[in-house]
């Protein structure tokens, strides 16, 4: 069992947790225990996240590249794009409507009183336009994009210099032998990397056990466990069962191949973070191919939020409820549509979703108190909704991995039936 990297991974989770719960009820008090070795494991943590991180963009910049030259045309690159952006599009409403739906059942928040809790400033930050958020993924200094981590300037960039490689044919296959010998070398990094997973995990973890306080989620517990249910249903059922629905993949096996994928994102809770072990897990153990992977896994890390929408959606029923200032009818359609521009803006990193709930909680004329019980409660909320993005990010790219062979079987036959 110790010999599986996810089993490895759980054991350190487990362990992290465990034993940061320990210094925190007995241990708190001791400056060793209490300060020391929490900053210890801080430190170790931070910097397994930021070991991944390193990786990330050459990784998504040159495996996308790899993916664009493997097509058998620019034709496909089209059908490909398109599909993958609509699927992520199609979940992210999903998402929405199904947490709408769950929020306007249950009401959370209804009957708490949270007016007394403490105050906190949200800088006034604008809805995001939709044109703008097109404008900006052209970006002006190609390097400023790679230094400030700007996922989908980066993917535009590979999109273009991949489209132009295969446009030019084998007259560039030099370069292309070259970018394909840099993802080797990229995905042999990640591997290295990961290795250290469970010791990250664990440090990670730790660090949580011994630092949250478990008294802020006494007057919360409906919201919180509304959320992590309605996240665990879609890690769980909704994603496997569509899987099942449309391709080969049963649901168990779905689930058994995404074991790692759920154990590395909990501890992180970033999908950029989480981005090679899902591109390993959708090309090593789902078969799905390097051309939809490498297009569609950091796009999916940017845009695809099915676990934010659930979050940011139920979050601000429960802020407007518990404030008694409920949201009114006519509120709702604007409401909705800013939570779908907020969840493609939340981007892959930790604490996303919180951001944008205090963005919609400033916009909406909500208390700025709300923020507190918001970000008191995130974290743990957002290992989860991570779990939910990146399994989301799985079970799309599966499904369209599927199509793209099914299309690929019809061609093969008008050609056989044309010869």
């Amino acid at each position: 069992m110790t010999k599986s990297l996810s089993a490895r991974i759980f054991i350190g989770l487990f362990f992290g947790v465990l034993l940061g719960s320990i210094v925190q009820f007995a241990l708190a008090d001791n400056a060793f225990f209490g300060g020391t070795l929490v900053t210890f494991a801080s430190g170790i943590g931070t910097m397994f996240v930021n070991m991944i991180m390193m990786l990330v963009v050459p990784l998504v910049f040159v495996s996308i590249v790899c993916g664009v030259c493997e097509l058998q045309d620019l034709k496909s690159f089209g059908r490909l794009g398109g599909k993958t952006f609509g699927f992520y599009i199609i979940n992210t409403v999903v998402a929405i409507l199904a947490a709408f739906t769950v929020a306007m059942i249950f009401e959370p928040g209804k009957g708490v009183d949270m007016s007394s809790s403490g105050s906190v400033d949200i800088t006034a930050t604008e809805l995001p336009d939709l044109m703008s958020l097109i404008v900006s993924i052209v970006p002006n200094n190609p390097f400023s994009a790679f230094t400030s981590g700007n996922m989908l300037q980066v993917i535009f960039m590979a999109l273009l210099m991949g489209g132009v490689m295969k446009s030019m044919g084998t007259s560039v296959a030099g370069a292309v032998k070259g970018f394909q010998t840099a993802n080797k070398i990229m995905m042999r990094l990640i591997g290295l990397v990961m290795s250290l997973a469970p010791y990250g995990v664990f440090a990670l973890m730790f660090k949580l056990g011994a630092t949250l306080e478990p008294e802020i989620f006494v007057s919360v517990v409906e919201y919180l466990v509304l959320i992590l249910a309605l996240l665990l249903i879609w890690i769980f059922i909704v994603y496997p069962i569509a899987v099942s629905v449309f391709t080969p993949v049963s649901a168990k096996t779905f689930r058994d191949k995404t074991q790692e994928q759920i154990l590395f994102s909990l501890s992180t809770a970033s999908s950029n973070a989480t981005i090679p072990v899902t591109m390993r897990t959708l090309t090593d153990k789902l078969g799905v191919s390097q051309a939809v992977a490498g297009f569609g896994v950091p796009l999916g890390a940017t845009m695809n939020m099915g676990g934010v929408s659930i979050y940011i959606t139920i979050a601000i029923f429960f802020v407007a409820n518990a404030f008694g200032m409920p949201i009114s009818n006519d509120q709702i359609p604007s409401l909705l549509f800013s939570v779908f521009l907020l969840s493609v803006g939340a981007g892959g990193v930790p604490g996303g979703g919180m951001v944008m709930i205090g963005v919609l909680i400033y916009q909406m004329g909500l208390p700025v108190e709300a923020f507190v019980i918001v970000a008191a409660l995130d974290r743990i909320i957002d290992m989860v909704l991570t779990s939910c993005n990146v399994v989301g990010d799985t079970a799309v790219l599966t499904i369209v991995d599927q199509t793209e062979k099914k299309y690929q079987v019809s061609q093969d036959s008008v050609v056989v039936a044309k010869e």
